[in-house]
């Protein structure tokens, strides 16, 4: 409806991929897309992310588990997709507070505005949310995936290509983030 969600080939090549194979190992799963690039204008930024300018970065949910159901589920809690996170656990790298102390107040700015009832209803699909980074990780095209470093630890991924996105950013512990 915004022409939010348009990317070069290559990314959407890839993308695809990724989906088959998802649909091979967990078959039903679908994959959400969230923010992708405006259409025809390059370096016209995506508000608010102003590095989604250009078609070659691409935003996707994470996979939960409906509670009532106990089954793997498409949707997520969030009714846009992101601002409800899978913070970190006690003992885990807290990036969220790094940030914030140093001020960076934007970083968990989503959390705030978005409504937090629905998370009770799902769980944070760690099995299926690690082969989504993982099957992104071995596309050649990929180079940077973004998501908190609590959660590269937790789920065990070890690919070079998961970077932290820095506190200038928003918080990658609700979606997943892939580029060219």
């Amino acid at each position: 409806m915004f022409n939010r969600n348009y990317v070069c080939p290559r990314l959407k090549q890839a993308t695809l991929v990724v989906a088959s194979e998802m649909n091979k190992k967990y078959p039903g799963s679908i994959l959400n897309y969230l923010d992708a690039s405006f259409p025809f204008i390059n370096s016209f930024p995506l508000m608010p992310h102003l590095s989604h300018n250009d078609g070659k970065k691409l935003d996707l949910a994470f996979f939960y588990i409906d509670n009532k159901t106990g089954l793997e589920s498409n949707k997520t809690p969030s009714p846009i997709g992101y601002g409800i996170s899978e913070g970190p656990r006690a003992g885990e790298v807290n990036t969220t507070q790094a940030c914030l102390v140093k001020g960076y107040w934007q970083y968990s700015f989503l959390t705030k505005i978005v409504p937090q009832g629905n998370k009770v209803n799902f769980t944070f699909d760690s099995l299926r949310t690690k082969t989504l980074v993982n099957l992104f990780a071995a596309q050649n095209a990929i180079n940077k995936i973004f998501i908190e470093p609590h959660l590269k630890i937790r789920l065990g991924i070890t690919t070079a290509k998961l970077r932290f996105h820095g506190c200038g950013a928003v918080r990658h512990d609700d979606h997943i983030h892939v580029q060219l």
